[in-house]
């Protein structure tokens, strides 16, 4: 392996970054997931919300905690990109694993950093949401059923998705900000709908290109167009159970069900192709966007 000059690494790191976390998806992502999940908190208990230097330190910490699982991932999956996926930056020595345990070493101190500050609750939340992520590196390396059986890997790698989000949550409940209780299971649930249904669109298909490892391949395209659906349904079910007391502009985010709605009859009535990501893209900024607009101007 051929040595990094120190000066090459930012630069090396950043055009990894540009390639691998597209700042316009992860980082339009995670704003908008903290702004929805933590304006719904406040909203449900029928208080005002604005955004606070608070909000931006949320957002902040979960964009970064996305890029470590990023880069945890590109180092976790090399095995199966050097077969199907050669032009990616570690497989091409575009970047080396030295290089992003480094990155990630950077970004743990940040955001414990940054979360201390606020509190040690805060802090240590993160910090839950980033070490489950090394433990499944180290359970997927060895457990071949866990890293080759899809549903289960979906089983056992979500509850990352759900610590950060109990992480934005907790956090609120620690600044005293909100009071834990059924409605922070009903908001979490609710991000796990719309997260899983775009996990299940983007992996569900009537046709199985080579390598390919999809949901559909398991469940059959029916099957898991229905789940994929029914992901969308149940993000609709918990904002109905959150917001209905609120009145009608509460219920304005319910309309982003047109599109995986559409989408899904699209999919059945063609009998090839794959799910419509326009619309299971749509469905997220949609809801998130609405929640987080919703939020801001209930009274």
């Amino acid at each position: 392996m051929t040595a990094v000059a120190a000066p090459q690494v930012p630069a090396r790191l950043g055009r990894f970054v540009l390639r691998m976390f597209r700042p316009r998806i992860y980082v339009t992502y995670g704003l908008l997931w903290v702004l929805a999940l933590e304006g719904s908190a406040v909203a449900a208990t029928g208080t005002a919300w604005r955004p606070s230097g608070a909000t931006w330190v949320r957002v902040v910490s979960v964009v970064l905690a996305l890029l470590f699982m990023r880069m945890l991932d590109e180092q976790k999956d090399l095995d199966h990109d050097r077969v199907h996926h050669p032009d990616r930056p570690l497989v091409t020595g575009a970047i080396t694993s030295t290089e992003l345990r480094g990155a990630m070493a950077v970004i743990t101190s940040v955001v414990t950093g940054l979360n201390a500050v606020r509190s040690a609750t805060d802090a240590l939340l993160i910090l839950a949401a980033l070490g489950y992520g090394l433990f499944l590196a180290v359970l997927e390396g060895l457990s071949p059923a866990v890293r080759d059986r899809l549903l289960l890997n979906l089983a056992v790698t979500y509850p990352v998705q759900l610590l950060l989000g109990g992480y934005v949550y907790g956090s609120l409940v620690a600044a005293g900000t909100v009071t834990a209780d059924w409605r922070g299971a009903a908001l979490l649930a609710l991000c796990a709908c719309v997260f899983l249904h775009f996990e299940f669109a983007r992996k569900t298909a009537w046709e199985a290109p080579p390598g390919a490892r999809l949901y559909s391949g398991r469940l059959g395209p029916r099957r898991a167009a229905l789940v994929t659906a029914g992901f969308a349904a149940g993000a609709v079910g918990c904002q109905v159970l959150l917001f209905a007391p609120r009145g009608p502009l509460a219920l304005l985010p319910c309309l982003a069900a047109v599109l995986p709605a559409r989408a899904a009859r699209r999919f059945l009535a063609a009998g090839r192709g794959g799910w419509p990501m326009t619309s299971a893209t749509g469905f997220v900024v949609a809801t998130y966007l609405a929640l987080a607009v919703m939020a801001a101007l209930l009274r």
